[in-house]
Parts: structure tokens; sequence; C-alpha cells
């Protein structure tokens, strides 16, 4: 089994993604870990902490997708980048998993072009992981890959947060609610409205109802289900908690766990191999965790489960 790790991909690599494969290759038990990207420096770096580069294996490439360029152009116009690399790897089965801190676009982008979608699903979504007051964790999804969606791709996106949030998380009869401004049925925009009578009508998963924005963290579901445009709003107000919590000097258990480090990546749920996006800012420990949390989808088994689900 062997994990592939861009250490091209984010704002302070290459050396937070090698020194964040480090900490990974310590605490990974099984896996190989495979550097993708510039070789001669992920050794040098390797070198100054004094870690040897045998416990890994190199690809060498010469070129990077920067955070701001086109996905597409980049990815068909770089083709010796590090994410255009990493994901002709997955392809061919070189590697089983694909994670990087780099360009989100370009790994969806790259996702599509490459492994595919697992047949059946209409858009891949991208997850994050939301916390519960009452000590669990909650799954929202899509989060930034489908600014507009249809009725029925909020349905497929609740049986991809079902099977995330029961084989990785390990949460028995997750329960599935749909975000709105309001717990009514009748609630919400034109995409709400015509959502929820297909969520309500579906035995695909266990569905709750309507859930708003303020209970989203008081373990009212398990999977909650926006498009795309309203998860993205949703999970960056959410981590400038953290973030406006640590600027006042303030200790408190429930905000520290929207620390982005601790859950190190999002998974980009419904193509044919496990790929984890991390985020641009990523330091070594969340690239370790992007790490674990591909090691814990592979071994899952969740795409075969996602597969299954949708044939």
């Amino acid at each position: 089994m062997k994990i592939g790790l861009d250490i091209m991909g984010g704002d302070y690599a290459p050396e937070a993604a090698v020194l964040g494969a480090i900490l990974a290759h310590k605490a990974l038990s099984g896996p190989k870990l495979v550097l993708i990207g510039d070789k001669d420096i992920a050794v040098k770096i390797l070198q100054e902490n004094n870690y040897s580069p045998d416990n890994f294996e190199f690809v060498h490439t010469t070129e990077v997708i920067g955070m701001g360029e086109h996905p597409t152009k980049a990815i068909v116009q770089k083709a010796d980048s590090s994410i255009s690399v990493g994901f002709r790897l997955l392809k061919e089965g070189a590697i089983q998993a694909f994670s990087s801190a780099g360009n989100t676009g370009a790994m969806l982008v790259g996702s599509m072009f490459s492994v595919k979608t697992i047949p059946g699903v209409q858009r891949p979504a991208i997850t994050s992981i939301v916390p519960q007051v009452a000590g669990g964790v909650g799954v929202l999804l899509d989060v930034g890959a489908n600014a507009d969606c249809k009725p029925e791709m909020l349905l497929q996106f609740g049986m991809l947060g079902k099977l995330l949030a029961e084989y990785v998380y390990k949460i028995k009869n997750p329960r599935v609610a749909l975000v709105n401004i309001g717990e009514e049925e009748e609630k919400g925009n034109i995409l709400s409205q015509a959502a929820f009578p297909l969520f309500k009508a579906s035995t695909l998963f266990n569905f709750v109802g309507n859930v708003e924005s303020r209970h989203l963290f008081d373990d009212m579901a398990d999977v909650m289900v926006s498009d795309g445009f309203t998860g993205n709003i949703i999970i960056k107000l959410s981590e400038s908690f953290y973030e406006i919590a640590l600027k006042k000097g303030i200790k408190d258990e429930f905000f520290d766990r929207f620390n982005y480090e601790q859950y190190g990546g999002s998974p980009i749920l419904g193509v044919n191999a496990p790929v984890v996006v991390g985020h641009g800012i990523s330091n070594p420990e969340a690239i370790k965790n992007m790490v674990l949390l591909s090691k814990d989808i592979l071994e899952s088994g969740l795409i075969d489960q996602i597969t299954q689900a949708f044939q």
C-alpha cells in the first residue's frame, strides 16, 4: 500500500510538506509514503532534520501548479507538475491514495480527469469536519466543489456523507440533515424546497429533516448537506472562530477543535480513489494528519462502499 504526497503544494511547501512527511512516517504502520516533487530539495530538508531519505520513495517532478492558477489549464499545460504526476501515478495504480495541500481546483479537476467519477455519481463533493459541542464530530458537504447544485445532487451528497461518517468516522446509522434557514419542510430557497421531498422519500439514509446553521454544532445531525457555495461560507466562518479565540487569548476546548491542523484535509468524495485536499496554509502537523486521513479512507474500504451504493 502506497500513499502519494504532493510536497510542492501549499503556501509553506516544500518544507512544511516534507516535515509533515517525517511526522506521518513516524505515525504510519504499513503504508509506504511516496513523496512527489523536487527530490533534491526534499532530500536536503530530510538530511537537515537528521531523517533518512531511505524511509520514503521519491518521484521527481520539475513543475509546480500555483495556488492561483486556472485548474484545468494548469493540469493540461503542466504535465510534470507534482499534482499532475500524482494523479498519473494514482491512475496507474503506482500509489493507492493521493493527498496535497495545493490548488484545490486542480485537485478536483485532476481527480475527475484521471481516476474519474464513480459511475452513478453526478458530481464529486468536498467534505469538512464540524466539531460538536457534545464532543463528537459531524460531516458537512459540499464545501466548495459545486457552487450550483440540483436537488438530485444534494441527495447524492447525503449518501456520500453517510458512507464517510459510517466507514471512516465509525458513526452507526448516521443522521442526515439538510442545511436550511428553518426547520419547517416548506422553508428555504427553490433548491432546498425541491430537495426536501427527495430526502424525505429516500430510504438510502436516516433523514432527520432540516437543520439551521445555529444548530450545526449541537449534535442534531451527523451529516449536514448543502450546496458548495453555502457550505464553503459556513466552513470559512467556522474557521474564524478558532482564529478569533487565539487573538483574544481565549483558551477553550470547543474552539480549539476548529483548528484545521487536527483534521488534516478534506476528502473528495465520489471519485475512484482516495483523494484528500489540505488547507493551503497547512503546517507539518496538518500535513501529517492529511496523510493519516488518506490511510484511514484507504483502509476503511470507503471507495468500494460508495461504488456498490451507486450501482
